[in-house]
């Protein structure tokens, strides 16, 4: 997982790369902890039954540690602000099929960026 952070405005970066996942699959679960708090996002994601939460659920942690170590920001303070799924490379393979043909299969991957910011009160 990679990580960055810009130091204008404090928005909390975080990015999965290559994610083994359809898109399709992951943006469900996203689209459940779009502009939530981070305690309500933690909440959902662990007891939503699907098995991206825990990727998703892993990088927001990171984000969140991001959030602390760099800029010393509490994290009941955070909110996703931007939380985005694109799609990544397929993994190309062969099925073989009657009388010696290939059947191609692409597995799909995907690529999770989600920023946070902080609550201004």
């Amino acid at each position: 997982m990679k990580t960055n952070t810009s130091n204008k405005n404090k928005k909390i970066r975080a990015i999965a790369k290559h994610i083994h996942m359809s898109p399709h699959k992951v943006r469900r679960v996203v689209s459940q902890i779009r502009g939530r708090s981070y305690e309500q996002a933690l909440m959902i994601l662990e007891f939503m039954p699907y098995r991206a939460c825990n990727l998703i659920l892993q990088l927001l942690s990171s984000a969140a540690a991001n959030a602390n170590h760099n800029f010393g920001l509490s994290k009941t303070n955070l909110f996703i602000s931007e939380i985005q799924v694109d799609k990544g490379t397929f993994f190309k393979r062969f099925q073989p099929r009657a009388q010696g043909r290939g059947y191609p299969i692409h597995k799909p991957t995907c690529h999770i960026t989600i920023v946070l910011n902080t609550i201004s009160k």
